[in-house]
């Protein structure tokens, strides 16, 4: 189990990627808490809001990829076609299904009289998508922690 560890933690690629959802998931939390004062530990693990973890993530994959084998090499075109993909996806058909959530949950909620006590408890959910801002600052929060682990790993010597 040792050895599985050590290579699992040596992986450049992988710790970027994960380092980086982290990061921006706790800075979601800290954000949603300052807003909403107090916190919600939905929003760890929840998706939607500021930073884009999605973003975070897959560009510091791509980030690392291009650092680790270049930007010629397959695996760095796979990452970037990766997190173009998920970044476009999380400003267009998530965001579009978190507003047509608000949308729903206001008139489930303007009629309350017509469900059942069951419907009226399945309110959906809004945060699913992101705003271009947020997913830019998700992916500038993903170039800059892979090249911090990039540092780290001595990939990148300043």
């Amino acid at each position: 189990m040792g050895f599985f560890m050590e290579q699992l933690l040596s992986n450049y690629l992988l710790m970027s990627a994960l380092v980086s959802w982290f990061v921006a998931q706790l800075i979601k939390t800290a954000i949603d808490a300052y807003f909403n004062k107090g916190i919600n530990w939905e929003r760890m693990t929840g998706s939607g809001g500021m930073p884009s973890s999605h973003s975070s993530t897959v560009v510091a994959l791509a980030t690392a990829a291009g650092v680790s084998y270049g930007v010629d090499s397959a695996i760095f075109a796979v990452a970037l076609i990766f997190a173009i993909v998920v970044m476009y996806d999380a400003t267009g058909v998530r965001r579009e299904t978190g507003k047509q959530a608000v949308i729903l949950n206001r008139l489930l909620l303007d009629n309350p009289f017509s469900w059942t006590g069951k419907e009226f408890e399945k309110k959906l959910k809004e945060y699913v998508g992101h705003s271009p801002l947020q997913v830019l600052m998700g992916a500038i929060l993903g170039l800059l922690i892979a090249l911090l682990m990039g540092y780290l790993y001595e990939f990148i010597f300043i």
